[in-house]
């Protein structure tokens, strides 16, 4: 079973400190956890695929009618608070091993090395069948 656990940038449950406020050691002990916990999946064989993104500062939506030129914009509209951080795609036995994969990502060290409780989303990934391809 496949499952994307998705990670926003927002105020967590037990933080609600911008990372662009935490000190330098502080953030490379949150990235630091998150490395390991990508390396703890790939080596149980459990990863299939793991990404932090760019800040929004560099997204763009586009939108096409399918005839003319797409339109392009920047980022994201300014009353965003969240946005879409990183994600971890996960080959799993079951359902409750995705929420034990979630739970851990949750516990980031934040300031202070406190976990943060950050709130990461689980959505299964549905799959086409070969014959609709």
């Amino acid at each position: 079973m496949k499952y994307i656990l998705i990670k926003t940038y927002s105020a967590a449950a037990y933080c609600d400190t911008p990372i662009n406020e935490w000190a330098p050691e502080e953030i490379q002990a949150h990235i630091d956890f998150q490395r390991a916990l990508g390396e703890e999946l790939a080596k149980s064989g459990e990863l299939v695929d793991a990404q932090g993104l760019a800040d929004p500062g560099q997204a763009r939506t586009v939108t096409s009618d399918g005839r003319s030129a797409p339109v392009v914009t920047d980022g994201p509209f300014p009353e965003t608070k969240e946005f879409l951080a990183g994600y971890w795609i996960v080959d799993v036995e079951s359902p409750d091993r995705a929420l034990e994969i979630a739970a851990k990502a949750s516990a980031a060290p934040g300031p202070g090395g406190k976990p943060i409780g950050e709130y990461i989303e689980i959505r299964p990934i549905m799959s086409a069948p070969a014959a609709d391809l």
